[in-house]
């Protein structure tokens, strides 16, 4: 009974966990086609992947979830270029593109 209880609760802190993760990939991902589009260029694959994650403190000193998306675009459709989503709890924080060639 007490082992069935224990595996209840792991389940749902899993699916929490999880839920809240896929709300977070869905923020990342909206960020990085909004800039994409904001500066004119494809995004690729339109998928981010999360790169890290660690706890940090915010502006106001509250002890939040980082988590770090990457994305690839391109601005010729020739070649791939890395950009990255920073995440502090599910606010954007940062979205930062390696410099990339006009044409």
């Amino acid at each position: 009974m007490l082992n069935d209880i224990i595996l209840i609760v792991f389940m749902c802190l899993l699916y929490g966990y999880w839920h809240n993760a896929q709300k977070a990939k869905e923020v990342a991902l909206k960020a990085a086609i909004a800039r994409c589009r904001l500066i004119d260029v494809q995004m690729l694959d339109d998928y981010v992947a999360l790169s890290s994650m660690r706890l940090k403190r915010d502006r106001l000193q509250k002890l939040r979830l980082q988590r770090s998306f990457v994305f690839e675009f391109s601005s010729t459709g020739n070649e791939r270029y890395n950009g990255k989503v920073l995440l502090m709890g599910r606010q954007v924080y940062s979205v930062y593109m390696d410099p990339y060639r006009i044409e």
